[in-house]
């Protein structure tokens, strides 16, 4: 009778075909198989098998990006490329964005209408709580909501609930396991022990990340604003590969063989005349001048970046630096580094929070450029 053949092997689940193999493969093969035991025809078929994976892999090879707490999409417009700003084109990087979620309906209805897919819209808190699925990725990015470490803020902290929104980008990186995570805030997170605890958290994740920051100013790479960011990085452990954050291309003196900081004329001189018919740019707040005293009430200067593009504003963004208006909508997202083709969908007073609250691209992009040589490096 003879043993019964297993289910699943080569005699039960193949056709016999006849290919041609050069004579010092086949020798190669016979050796190598002789000597470790193996079935010959077990073993061309597994390296048939690993051959068509590694083609399937090449054939969609981006690099898959869960994107948490993405307002209007800048940090994703960074990660994805390929746009133009101020006569430079920003080529295209290596990343998808496979899943975004924000809670402001304004700031998704803009995503949706500048990205080809549609974010989720809510609390993502409730979302992991309902068992809502996120799919898995290489990278996980996010800005958890920064106005309880701002500076100009009530500094609630890590005492709001709101201030502790991180703890919702920790399940999402404990559950998917990406290779690389960044969480980006403001710099006043540096204040009092906050940035350390919430490292301390992120490097409780199983598995084991290593966990390091950076400060970056958003001027020295090319946005005309002297907006500062801290970044925090997670790599795996296991892997055993540094990150290296981006280099500055851009500096006040033009020191060090970089570009000289871009000055607010220059990145909106040609909107002066609101019959400009870039989108957005009929837009502005006409709140009247409440004093210089007050924040939000002094023009900014025209040979120097702007300070911070703020969310909490209140009506009151910043005036003009020759002309007696405030900036408008478009202007505002000039200073923010978002190319004129990235339209927003809502009031000027919604419009301002939502580019008050993006991550400026061109400095996304310089972010991810890291990121993408990171991960690289893993290959």
């Amino acid at each position: 009778m003879g043993r019964k053949p297993d289910h699943n092997s080569i005699s039960r689940n193949a056709k016999r075909q006849t290919y041609h193999i050069q004579n010092d493969l086949i020798e190669k093969i016979n050796s190598f198989c002789d000597s470790k035991s193996l079935n010959k025809s077990s073993f061309v078929n597994e390296l048939f098998y690993s051959y068509f994976a590694k083609k399937s892999d090449s054939d969609n090879s981006k690099y898959k990006v869960v994107s948490l707490f993405s307002g209007c999409g800048g940090m994703d417009l960074g990660f994805q490329g390929d746009f133009t700003y101020l006569g430079k084109n920003y080529p295209a990087r290596n990343f998808e964005i496979v899943f975004a979620n924000d809670i402001m309906g304004a700031a998704c209805k803009t995503y949706k209408e500048n990205f080809k897919h549609t974010p989720h819209i809510g609390d993502i808190k409730e979302y992991l709580d309902f068992n809502g699925i996120i799919p898995d990725c290489d990278v996980v990015i996010g800005g958890f909501p920064c106005q309880d470490f701002s500076l100009a803020g009530k500094r609630n902290g890590l005492n709001s609930e709101r201030g502790r929104l991180y703890e919702q980008m920790k399940r999402v990186i404990a559950l998917k396991r990406p290779k690389i995570f960044i969480a980006e805030n403001v710099k006043g997170l540096s204040i009092g022990d906050a940035l350390e605890t919430i490292k301390r958290d992120f490097s409780n994740i199983e598995p084991k990340y290593e966990i390091t920051h950076f400060l970056k100013m958003a001027a020295d790479f090319g946005v005309p604003q002297t907006r500062e960011r801290i970044f925090i990085v997670g790599t795996r452990k296991e892997y055993d590969i540094s990150f290296v954050p981006p280099t500055e291309t851009h500096s006040a003196d033009g020191n060090e063989d970089r570009e000289l900081w871009i000055s607010s004329k220059q990145a909106i001189g040609d909107l002066e005349s609101l019959e400009n018919d870039v989108p957005n740019h009929s837009q502005y707040s006409k709140a009247r001048n409440y004093g210089s005293h007050l924040q939000g009430n002094k023009p900014i200067k025209a040979d120097y970046p702007s300070p911070t593009i703020r969310a909490e504003h209140h009506g009151n963004i910043e005036f003009h630096y020759c002309l007696d208006r405030r900036l408008t909508v478009r202007e505002c997202a000039r200073i923010q580094s978002f190319p004129d083709n990235f339209v927003f969908h809502s009031s000027a007073s919604k419009n301002y929070v939502v580019i008050g609250n993006a991550v400026p691209p061109v400095l996304g992009w310089n972010i991810a450029k890291s990121v993408e040589d990171y991960l690289d490096k893993l290959k």
